[in-house]
């Protein structure tokens, strides 16, 4: 009896066990890791590269797709109005299947919020700190091409193609375009990145992805390559600083809605630069 009053006696004068710490992820520690990370890049690689030749086959036809090589499908594709609006509604389509599978890593289906987790503040970003850096960036591109010149590559093909693709290219390029490719790139790529390699090496490595998978679109342009590595490296650096995602889907929406205005009214006013040949309008992610 007097042990069992004992051991209650213990049992009431016991400290609580203290419950589990758990920690909210942040932009800086997402819950993915690096591996993640690639497998969602380079499948938003392969989504902005397929989907948009899937909707093209029945359109063509597939015998017809089969006995063209490389160089005549984009110039079949180039020379056919329908077809670019094709090609650009399916880039639209791998938009939206990339943005959803990016919320679903960065949220773990609904564990977390999606903003909370990429960084949806300022994180000290002021609005002349934008202006002054839109300045620096276009005043670059645009000394870029005065000193280089301009070479003909595949987004001034496709603008060229009709006015049609001049809204669609206008519309992506606003309106998804710097949502999806931030999430990939600045969002879970570099997030994941810094964690595991620090700092300076993950802004390097997304910079030069980034311009990378750029290359093709507006190779042998290059005025137009090194504007896209400055803004790589400007939109890196921003996420790297603020610590949030917002600042650069903010400035990349800017960035790309005011050349795309651009685009809209060249055939109303005249202009000494061809924005065709200074734009950084993005269709890959």
């Amino acid at each position: 009896m007097e042990e069992t009053s004992k051991t209650n006696s213990e049992y009431q004068h016991r400290e609580p066990t203290a419950a589990p710490v758990t920690t909210k992820p942040t932009p800086n520690d997402p819950p993915w890791g690096s591996l993640v990370a690639l497998l969602f890049w380079i499948l938003s690689v392969i989504l902005i590269t397929v989907v948009p030749v899937f909707l093209l086959v029945p359109y063509f036809g597939s015998a017809a797709l089969s006995e063209m090589e490389g160089d005549q499908f984009q110039k079949a594709v180039l020379s056919d109005p329908s077809a670019v609006l094709l090609a650009l509604g399916g880039t639209f389509g791998a938009h939206v299947v990339t943005i959803i599978v990016g919320w679903a890593i960065v949220t773990r289906f609904s564990k977390y919020r999606f903003t909370e987790v990429l960084g949806w503040k300022w994180g000290g970003f002021k609005f002349w700190h934008g202006a002054l850096i839109f300045v620096g960036v276009y005043c670059f591109a645009i000394a870029m091409t005065l000193l280089l010149g301009t070479q003909d590559n595949e987004m001034q093909r496709i603008l060229r193609s009709s006015r049609s693709a001049v809204i669609g290219v206008a519309l992506i390029a606003t309106f998804s375009a710097p949502l999806v490719e931030e999430v990939v790139y600045r969002g879970v790529l570099y997030s994941a990145f810094q964690r595991t390699m620090g700092m300076p090496l993950a802004v390097a490595s997304v910079t030069l992805v980034f311009a990378l998978v750029h290359v093709a679109q507006y190779y042998p342009d290059g005025a137009t390559i090194l504007s896209i590595v400055l803004l790589s490296l400007i939109l890196t650096g921003l996420r790297a600083l603020t610590g949030n995602l917002l600042p650069c889907v903010v400035f990349h929406f800017v960035f790309n809605g005011f050349q795309s205005i651009l685009l809209l009214i060249q055939p109303y006013i005249p202009v000494t630069v061809d924005p065709t040949s200074v734009q950084s309008l993005h269709l890959l992610n």
